[in-house]
């Protein structure tokens, strides 16, 4: 009987145990992660956090669901060392776990710029449910907050804020929000949303200092404007879990480097998720992790599985607005594009030798699924160039 060891318990590590268990019916699978609970949506971490929903209710596998698949699951145990000639993993309780195939998907966590004062009380991150209780608590004991950074998941964050009732300050580095995802128009729409939410806002603000004062802290920025609040959540990107990978001396680069397989450097190792550099790149993005995880799996069982990449692409909301932002956004305005724009929806459509080079829908779902379709497709779509641009354009047309 193969034995299959998983480091990790996000999207990589879950999706990969089911693909194995498809396989090999008869495998033993143990999967080991450092967090209390089972596998989670980490985007509705702001609905714990809010107390508007609790641990169990963001859950997308629950420990049944793992038993019912003959899934041995391992909350609370982190892995500190892999031993590659004995095929073992130690963990910090002293366990030393044996693995003919190892899969390591231990992801990301959050990154704290070096700002003096970071390290203080009341400067939160935001990545486990753990995170999310703790930043709770906080919120419920004071009036106001800092965000430090406006990605995705701290703009959630900070509006399940504001609905707490506390008001909120905003300081981004970079000139607008969400740079990933939106350009200027769209991420000004997004801005005037907010603010009429009563958010304030600090663009190209770079962070000098966080010092105490009275019950809350201060942030005081390089251009000498300062924000205050009674806590402070730092929202500035991700820093990838190599540790493990560096200590067994796998090929690491901007990440755990892996082949099309998933396979890392060393014999029986595949990696996985937000830690994973394919192809030079590295995703941090929950499909791409979702497909990792499920050509890991296939392969770990014995399959011959390749991975292609993943086109980056979001879905989701923010504060409460859809929004889907996929391929080349051509925040600079070099490219051609089909824009439409009212007070509601900003939709743009990157042309490039007329096929849909990148897309960005705010407001509005209709049409994205034939759009990105059509992208991913690389359909010619010349005859639409500027009809794209209108109000009801029927994106079906793509596709015909």
């Amino acid at each position: 009987m193969k034995r299959y060891l998983i480091v990790g318990n996000g999207v990589a590590g879950a999706t990969a145990a089911e693909k194995i268990r498809d396989a090999d019916p008869q495998g033993a699978i143990t999967i080991i992660t450092d967090e209390g609970q089972a596998f989670y949506s980490r985007l509705r971490l702001p609905e714990v956090m809010a107390g508007e929903k609790e641990a169990a209710a963001i859950t997308l596998r629950s420990k049944a669901w793992y038993a019912e698949h003959g899934l041995d699951l391992r909350l609370d145990t982190e892995a500190v060392a892999i031993n590659l000639q004995a095929r073992a993993v130690l963990t910090k309780d002293g366990q030393s776990l044996p693995y003919d195939e190892l899969l390591l998907a231990v992801g990301s966590r959050s990154l704290v710029p070096p700002i003096p004062g970071a390290d203080k009380p009341g400067v939160f991150t935001l990545r486990s449910v753990a995170d999310a209780l703790a930043i709770g608590r906080a919120a419920r004991e004071t009036s106001s907050a800092v965000l430090i950074g406006g990605g995705l998941l701290g703009l959630e964050a900070a509006t399940a804020l504001a609905r707490l009732g506390l008001s909120v300050k905003v300081a981004e580095y970079f000139e607008r929000l969400l740079p990933r995802q939106l350009d200027q128009a769209g991420a000004a729409m997004l801005q005037a949303i907010l603010e009429a939410r009563g958010f304030e806002f600090f663009l190209g603000a770079k962070s000098r200092e966080l010092t105490a004062k009275g019950e809350g802290l201060v942030l005081s920025l390089e251009d000498g404007r300062s924000l205050g609040g009674g806590l402070v959540l730092v929202s500035a990107g991700i820093k990838l879990n190599l540790d493990l990978a560096r200590q067994a001396g796998l090929s690491v680069d901007k990440g755990l480097v892996v082949d099309d397989r998933m396979a890392t450097s060393a014999e029986g190792v595949w990696a996985a998720g937000d830690l994973v550099q394919h192809r030079g790149r590295v995703y941090g993005l929950w499909p791409a992790s979702q497909a990792q995880g499920e050509i890991a799996g296939q392969n770990m069982a014995g399959g011959q599985a390749l991975y292609q990449g993943t086109s980056p692409s979001n879905t989701l909301k923010v504060a409460g607005v859809d929004l889907t932002s996929a391929g080349n956004i051509d925040a600079e305005g070099l490219l051609e594009s089909a824009v439409f724009q009212d007070e509601r929806v900003y939709r743009k459509i990157v042309l490039k030798h007329g096929k849909i080079d990148g897309l960005i829908f705010f407001g509005t779902k209709a049409g994205v699924k034939a759009c990105q379709a059509a992208m991913d497709q690389a359909r010619d779509v010349s005859p639409w160039a500027r009809a794209m641009a209108g109000a009801d354009f029927d994106f079906n047309q793509l596709l015909a």
